[in-house]
């Protein structure tokens, strides 16, 4: 009996050590993956200030200036004016969404077909009615 208790106790340790060997080495694979993702990550932010060094280089006041004198003619660019600017009460905004569906009224009777409607008729017609 003592036999069957020691196979036992051996397998266990067996299947134990098998298991720590192997989450052993997904430990490893999942830090060296983290490596190469932080090791990305900062590549790509060295990247960005290369790219925000060079997009304020380009957009530089007095070379814009510049390259709006040279292409003034071609680009029929004039000054800015008081005149181009608008009051906010003539700017024609969209109305706001409708939440509800209009009701119909209760004496709402859908027209025939062939009957004439007031949209067939002229405005001098609607006057007269």
């Amino acid at each position: 009996m003592r036999s069957i208790l020691y196979l036992l106790i051996a397998m266990a340790v067996m299947s134990l050590a098998f298991w720590a060997y192997r989450e052993n080495y997904r430990t490893q694979d999942a830090l060296n993956e983290m490596e190469a993702v932080q090791r990305d990550i900062s590549g790509l932010r060295e990247q960005l200030v290369v790219l925000r060094a060079e997009w304020a280089y380009l957009n530089r006041p007095a070379r814009l200036r510049e390259l709006v004198a040279l292409n003034a003619d071609k680009l029929n660019l004039a000054p800015i004016t008081s005149d181009q600017f608008v009051d906010s009460a003539k700017i024609d905004y969209p109305p706001p969404p409708v939440q509800y569906p209009p009701r119909r009224p209760e004496n709402f009777v859908p027209p025939t077909e062939g009957a004439i409607t007031d949209d067939d008729l002229t405005p001098s017609e609607q006057e007269a009615q």
